[in-house]
This record gives structure tokens, sequence and C-alpha cells, in this order.
């Protein structure tokens, strides 16, 4: 007697499960679950977060475009002679360019430990930034500034 051949699949059908009978496997995380989140999102939206409660008591802030850039690039001197990594940056208006304050994810990120410390430093860097374009001392711009 000899073996039968094996069933073969009709033309145009695709497999429905693995060989060990489970079925195709989804994305680990929907979209809104904060699992599918980069951590350069993360940190974007930090950004965004800061700014926008800054923008509520300052409505002047609302035409200022706030920016986030890995690291700064010394060839561009956003790096200065005595070899210390700024965490931020406040680029003047320009031509027809608005102002523009830009803080920097890598540096932040190596210095804070948990997410709650990152967002405080952050803040902590808008604040300096704004106040420094605004010519006010931090303290004036955000009230709370330093105290956590």
């Amino acid at each position: 007697m000899t073996d039968p051949a094996p069933p073969q699949r009709p033309a145009g059908r695709t497999r429905r499960r693995d060989r060990h009978g489970r079925g195709m496997r989804g994305p680990v995380a929907p979209p809104q679950v904060p699992l599918a989140v980069s951590r350069g999102e993360a940190f974007d939206d930090l950004v965004r977060d800061s700014a926008d409660r800054l923008e509520r008591h300052w409505p002047q802030l609302v035409g200022i475009d706030f920016a986030v850039q890995e690291v700064p690039r010394a060839d561009t001197g956003e790096l200065d002679d005595t070899g210390v990594v700024p965490l931020g940056r406040l680029i003047p208006a320009h031509g027809g360019v608005p102002d523009r304050v830009v803080v920097y994810r890598r540096p932040i990120e190596i210095r804070t430990k948990s997410r709650d410390e990152r967002a405080l430093l952050v803040h902590e860097v808008v604040v300096e930034q704004v106040a420094e374009l605004l010519g006010m001392a931090p303290e004036s711009v955000d009230p709370r500034y330093g105290q956590d």
C-alpha cells in the first residue's frame, strides 16, 4: 500500500493559523495605549504640555515655536567652549521666522531617571528659555519654578 499524497491547499487561500493551531498575532498594544508611544514622542508631549501650560498664563507665547532636537550641534555654535552641554536654547526671531525655544532631548534624558523627573526638568528648561525671551526672572514666568 502506498501513502496517499498530502492534501493540497487550494490556490489563492491564505493560511489563517500557524502550525500550532493559533491564530495570527496582532499588535502588542493598540495605538492609544502608552506602550505604543516612542520615547521621542513622549518627550515631545512633555515639551508640548509645558508650553501649553505657560501659554495659558502668557498669551504672547502663542506665536513662539517650541521644538525638540536630539542633541546640540557643535558645528552651528550651539555648544560653547566650556564643555557644558546645554539643555535648551532660545533662537531669537529673524527675518520672517518667529522666536524658537529648542529643548535638547538626550541631555535631559541622561540627567533624569524617571518620567516625573524628566517632566520637571523639561518644564524648568522651557520656563528658563521663555523667561530669557520675555526678559523676566524664571520665578516671574512660573511661580512654582525651582520648588519641585
